[in-house]
C-alpha cells in the first residue's frame, strides 16, 4: 500500500517516469502474492525488489553504449527501486560477516577448496542484505 501511495504521489506530481517504476514494482509484487496466494512477507518484498534491480542492471550491462536513453532508463529504474531496497551491508559489515563465518565453520586459512562450504553456511546470513557478488569479491580476498 505504501508504494501504491508513492505511485499515486508521483502521478499527482506528473512524473512519468517514477510513475512507470513504481506500476512496474506493483506488478512485480502482485504477481509474486498471487504465485504464493497469501499476502508477502516485508522479506518476500525486499526479495522481489532485489530481483528487479538485478535484472535491471544486468540489462544495463547488455545496453550498448550508444544507447543512452536505454541506459538513462536503467540508471533511473535502480535509483528509484533503491529508494525502496533493504539497506545493504557495506564492505565492513561484510567482512566481520566473513571472518565471523570462518570461526563458525572452523577454517582459519580458507582455500578455494573451502569455498562451497563456507559459502552454504555465509550466503543465508547475507541474502537480501549484500550484493552477492560483493560478498563473493570480499570473501575472494581471504583465499590462500
Amino acid at each position: 500500500d505504501f508504494i501504491r501511495g508513492e505511485m499515486m504521489a508521483a502521478m499527482k506530481a506528473k512524473d512519468k517516469e517514477r510513475k512507470n517504476v513504481l506500476s512496474s514494482l506493483l506488478t512485480a509484487l502482485k504477481n509474486v502474492q498471487i504465485d504464493k496466494r497469501a499476502d508477502l512477507t516485508e522479506e518476500e518484498e525486499n526479495q522481489v525488489i532485489l530481483k528487479l534491480i538485478k535484472q535491471t542492471k544486468e540489462t544495463l550491462e547488455m545496453t550498448p553504449a550508444d544507447r543512452t536513453d536505454i541506459i538513462d532508463e536503467c540508471n533511473y529504474t535502480i535509483k528509484v527501486l533503491e529508494e525502496y531496497a533493504p539497506k545493504m551491508m557495506g564492505e565492513d559489515e561484510i567482512k566481520a560477516i566473513i571472518i565471523e563465518t570462518l570461526a563458525e565453520v572452523g577454517i582459519e586459512a580458507p582455500t578455494a577448496k573451502d569455498k562451497g562450504k563456507i559459502m552454504k553456511v555465509l550466503m543465508p546470513k547475507v541474502k537480501g542484505k549484500a550484493d552477492g557478488k560483493l560478498v563473493n569479491d570480499i570473501f575472494t580476498t581471504f583465499l590462500n
